[in-house]
C-alpha cells in the first residue's frame, strides 16, 4: 500500500499541571479536558512521584494525524515498537467497508522512524497501512516476541478463525494457539509473553461478538496461559465482565488485568458495571490468586495496561493515560485532546512513549529511567 512521508517533525514542551487534591471538592479532583480542536497533550501532576517520572522538561510531538482527511481511527490497538528496527506497529478501530454487504476491517500501521543525529527525537517518518496478513483475522492486541510481534487475532465470522499469531520479520505469520479444546475463542483482545518461562498469558472478551464481525461466544470472558513447551492452553481467570488489558509487574509475581465491562461492544454503556483494573499474586505453579481491585478508571475504561520499571501501572483511559503508583493511587494523566481518550500506548526507547489517540499518534519524552520493563522486549 502507499507509504506516506512525514519529516520535520516539531518537539514541544507539554504543560504540566499540577493538581491539589486536597484543596478540590471533598479531596476528589474536578475532571479535566483539553481543547477539543487541539493537538497539543497537557499532563495533570497529582503527587511527586509522577514528577520525578516526568523528568524536568517532557516533550510532545504529534507524528500523525488524520482529523482533516479521512478521520478514520488508525491509532487505535497494538502498539508495538521493535527496537531493532525502530518501527511501531499499530492496529485500527474498526473501519467502514466500502460495500454495504461487507464487514468491517482492520489495518496494521507500520511506522519507521528516523533519529536525529544529537538527540532521541524523531526526525521523520514512513507511514504504510497494510493488511493483515492470512490467520490474523482482525487484529487487536500484540506484544514484542522474538524477533517480531505475537498479535492477537479476533477472527472473522467463519468458524475456525482467530487466535494468537506470530508475525517474524519477513516470514509469513506461524498460528501459535486458535483454540480451547476444539471451541473457537470469542474475540482475543490482549496478550504478554512471561520472560521467566515463555508461558504467554492472553484476555478473550466476546467484543467481536457484540460489534458484529464474529460468530457467538462458545466460551466465557476469560484470561488463559498458553505453556509454549508442553502446549497446554490453561484457564487462569474468569468472573469478568469484558476482560481486557493484561501486564506483569517487574519480577513476574504479579500481573494486571482490567475489566472494561462499562463498555458493550455495540456502543451501550452501563456506568454500575466494571471500569476496574484487578490484581493477582502469581504463583509458582502459574495459578492466579488474591484477586483484588487495584483502581478504577477515573474517565472511561482502563483499556491496555503496561508496567514501568519502578512498578507504576499506566492505562489507556478515557482521559488519556492514567497513571498509578504500586500501591494503587492515582499519581498523573497524560490527557489526550478530542474527547477519544486513549486505547492503547507503548514504551519505546529510554523515556519514550507512543500514545494512540484514534485519529493521532503522539510521541512523549519523559524523564530518563522511565521505560517498560526492558526484559520483555525481543523476548
Amino acid at each position: 500500500m502507499t507509504t506516506l512521508k512525514v519529516s520535520d517533525l516539531p518537539v514541544l514542551p507539554i504543560e504540566v499541571k499540577t493538581i491539589d487534591r486536597a484543596a478540590e471538592s471533598n479531596g476528589s479532583v474536578r475532571p479535566f479536558s483539553a481543547l477539543p480542536n487541539s493537538d497539543e497533550l497537557t499532563i495533570l501532576s497529582y503527587d511527586q512521584e509522577f514528577t520525578q517520572i516526568l523528568g524536568t522538561n517532557p516533550t510532545q510531538s504529534l507524528l500523525l494525524s488524520t482529523t482533516a482527511s479521512t478521520k478514520n481511527p488508525f491509532f487505535h490497538e497494538a502498539c508495538v515498537f521493535l527496537p531493532s528496527q525502530n518501527e511501531l506497529y499499530i492496529t485500527s478501530n474498526l473501519l467502514a467497508s466500502t460495500s454495504s454487504s461487507a464487514f468491517p476491517t482492520i489495518l496494521i500501521s507500520r511506522i519507521k522512524f528516523t533519529r536525529a543525529e544529537s538527540s532521541n527525537d524523531i526526525k521523520s517518518l514512513e507511514w504504510a497501512k497494510l493488511r493483515p496478513p492470512p490467520g490474523i483475522d482482525m487484529p487487536n492486541g500484540g506484544v514484542n516476541y522474538k524477533d517480531g510481534i505475537l498479535f492477537c487475532a479476533q477472527g472473522s465470522p467463519a468458524p475456525g478463525t482467530g487466535g494468537l499469531y506470530y508475525m517474524p520479520l519477513n516470514a509469513p505469520p506461524k498460528p501459535i494457539v486458535t483454540n480451547w479444546h476444539a471451541r473457537d475463542f470469542n474475540s482475543v483482545n490482549d496478550v504478554v509473553v512471561s520472560k521467566k518461562d515463555g508461558g504467554i498469558w492472553f484476555t478473550d472478551p466476546c467484543y467481536g461478538y457484540q460489534q458484529g464481525f464474529r460468530r457467538r461466544p462458545e466460551l466465557p470472558n476469560q484470561v488463559y496461559r498458553y505453556d509454549i513447551e508442553n502446549g497446554e492452553c490453561r484457564v487462569v481467570a474468569d468472573g469478568f465482565e469484558r476482560c481486557n488489558g493484561i501486564c506483569f509487574a517487574p519480577g513476574e509475581g504479579k500481573v494486571y488485568i482490567s475489566d472494561t465491562g462499562v463498555v458493550w461492544g455495540d456502543g451501550g454503556r452501563d456506568l454500575q458495571r466494571p471500569a476496574t483494573i484487578y490484581s493477582f499474586d502469581v504463583s509458582p505453579s502459574n495459578a492466579l490468586t488474591n484477586r483484588t481491585l487495584f483502581a478504577y478508571a477515573a474517565q472511561g475504561i482502563p483499556d491496555g495496561i503496561k508496567c514501568d520499571t519502578h512498578g507504576n501501572v499506566y492505562s489507556g483511559t478515557g482521559a488519556g493515560v492514567e497513571v498509578w503508583n504500586p500501591s494503587g493511587s492515582l499519581i498523573g494523566t497524560i490527557v489526550v485532546p478530542g474527547g477519544l481518550g486513549c486505547a492503547n500506548f507503548c514504551f519505546g526507547n529510554e523515556g519514550e512513549m507512543f500514545i494512540c489517540g484514534e485519529q493521532r499518534l503522539w510521541r512523549v519524552q519523559l524523564g530518563e529511567g522511565t521505560s517498560v520493563r526492558g526484559d520483555l522486549l525481543g523476548v
